[in-house]
Order: C-alpha cells, then sequence, then structure tokens
C-alpha cells in the first residue's frame, strides 16, 4: 500500500511540474516587411507546411510555463531541432529565454544560420525541446518547414587525402652496365702503381730503425698501433661516442710513453746509451 501511495506521489511531482507552451506564434514576411503570413500555433496539430524563399524572414514567438500553475519559467535547455527525415541529416539552435520564459527565435534566409542542416526539396520537421532540471523533459512537433535548397559545398584542400589513391607502381632503372674487365683492370693499376713506386724507392734507401723493439719505444708503437685497431673497429662497429671514450683512455698512456721514447731517442743520438 504504501509502494503504491509512493508511486502515486511521484506521477502527481511529475504532473505538476511538467512545462507547456503559451502562445506560440509564427509570422513569415519579405524582405521589405510585408507579412507573408501569420498564425498561432497548435500543439496538437501542426498547420500547413511553412515555405520561405531566399530573401524572406521566418520569427517564432513563445512562452514557456508551468502547466499547472501558467506561470512563466526559464528551462536550463531550450532547442529548435530541424530534421530532415528522408536523409537523416539534423540541425540543433539553442534558443535564449528569460527569465519570464518568453523566447523568440529569427531565421533570416539572406544569412541562414549555420545550425540548419543541407536541404534539397524535401521539408525540415521543426521541434521544440525543453530540458530542465526541476520540470520533466518536453517535446512539441511545431511544424514543417520548405526552404531553399542549399548549395553544394566547396571541396576542402584536404579532400583527396580522405579518399582512395590508385596503387603505387614502383618504376626501378635499368639495371647499369659494368665496363669491360680490361678498363677495369687499367684503372686498378693505375690506383695501386704509387704503392709500387714507394714500396721500389723504398728498397733503394737504407732504412735503420735500429731501437724500434727497444724497452723505451716499443709501448709506444703499440699503444699507436692500438690506435689504428680502435679506428678500424669503428669503421666496423662503434659509435663516436664509444670511440672518444676508448681513444681518450688510450691517450693517457700514449702521452707517457711517447715522452719516454722520445727521451730515449735524444740519449740514443748524444751518445750516452
Amino acid at each position: 500500500m504504501i509502494w503504491q501511495f509512493s508511486w502515486l506521489l511521484l506521477a502527481a511531482t511529475v504532473q505538476a511540474a511538467s512545462l507547456s507552451l503559451q502562445s506560440p506564434r509564427f509570422t513569415i514576411s519579405a524582405s521589405d516587411a510585408t507579412q507573408l503570413r501569420s498564425d498561432t500555433l497548435s500543439l496538437t496539430k501542426k498547420p500547413e507546411p511553412l515555405t520561405l524563399g531566399a530573401t524572406d524572414t521566418l520569427k517564432l514567438t513563445f512562452q514557456i510555463t508551468e502547466s499547472d500553475e501558467g506561470k512563466g519559467v526559464q528551462p536550463h535547455q531550450t532547442f529548435l531541432r530541424f530534421y530532415d527525415k528522408e536523409s537523416g541529416e539534423e540541425g540543433i539552435q539553442p534558443i535564449r529565454v528569460t527569465p519570464g520564459g518568453k523566447a523568440k527565435f529569427e531565421l533570416n534566409m539572406m544569412r541562414p544560420l549555420t545550425s540548419i542542416p543541407p536541404t534539397t526539396h524535401n521539408p525540415l520537421e521543426v521541434s521544440l525541446i525543453l530540458g530542465s532540471f526541476v520540470h520533466a523533459p518536453a517535446q512539441y512537433d511545431l511544424f514543417d518547414l520548405y526552404i531553399p535548397a542549399s548549395h553544394t559545398p566547396a571541396e576542402h584542400p584536404d579532400e583527396a587525402s580522405f579518399h582512395v589513391l590508385p596503387a603505387i607502381k614502383h618504376t626501378f632503372r635499368p639495371e647499369q652496365k659494368s665496363p669491360p674487365q680490361f678498363i677495369s683492370a687499367v684503372f686498378a693499376a693505375a690506383v695501386l702503381s704509387p704503392w709500387l713506386v714507394l714500396i721500389g724507392l723504398w728498397s733503394k734507401i737504407d732504412v735503420r730503425v735500429p731501437n724500434l723493439f727497444s724497452l723505451s719505444i716499443m709501448p709506444f708503437t703499440a699503444l699507436l698501433g692500438a690506435f689504428e685497431v680502435l679506428l678500424v673497429w669503428y669503421w666496423v662497429d662503434l659509435k663516436l661516442g664509444q670511440v672518444l671514450l676508448y681513444g681518450g683512455i688510450l691517450a693517457i698512456p700514449t702521452v707517457f710513453a711517447g715522452k719516454q721514447a722520445l727521451y730515449a731517442t735524444g740519449e740514443w743520438r748524444a751518445g750516452r746509451k
């Protein structure tokens, strides 16, 4: 019994808090302010479809009230919905309502609203949507509206990027022909000939390195060889940061070994050893 009474109380509260429209009226006028059509809207039956020309203006006025007291109220949200039943396109236009519940809307076809969906020869179903935290939501079907067909929108500069592109066909240059082996051999000999000349000249010179493998010179020579190995390793695998690190480590003993080698060479030349 208590449960049924709670439901009845809730239903009564919702009924008392519902919203209604008072004096909804539309007016269609031409560009020279001549009134073409004007009438009061019925909330139970749609009027004959409204038609706007390219220069006509539609004005809609109404007041939102509480259904039981008739007091003007301001809903939290008020929208006009333009819906094309054939295409499924729709547009939503917010409406400003005063604290007393009065509202007006104007649609000038010379400056159409961006909320109007793309139109063809089909009418737009215009309805009013009311939303509130303290009242039950409401929706009223007002009228059907014919307006001039919209122009095809200009193509966006990036429109082509969103379509399927043709398959990419790779074109490769023909394989480069190698020169005759005789020409390759001639140029290879020309590249190696300076080394042959250098080796021949070295054979004519008496090169003496008597102390190359002494204990004073050998460490410096080995460290120089380590630098050469490091460069080859860098060319094969190492990165620049690793080369700088390893080279810095090798540089420390190389400096001392080089100093010792120079000192020993000076002693030998002076005939002290």
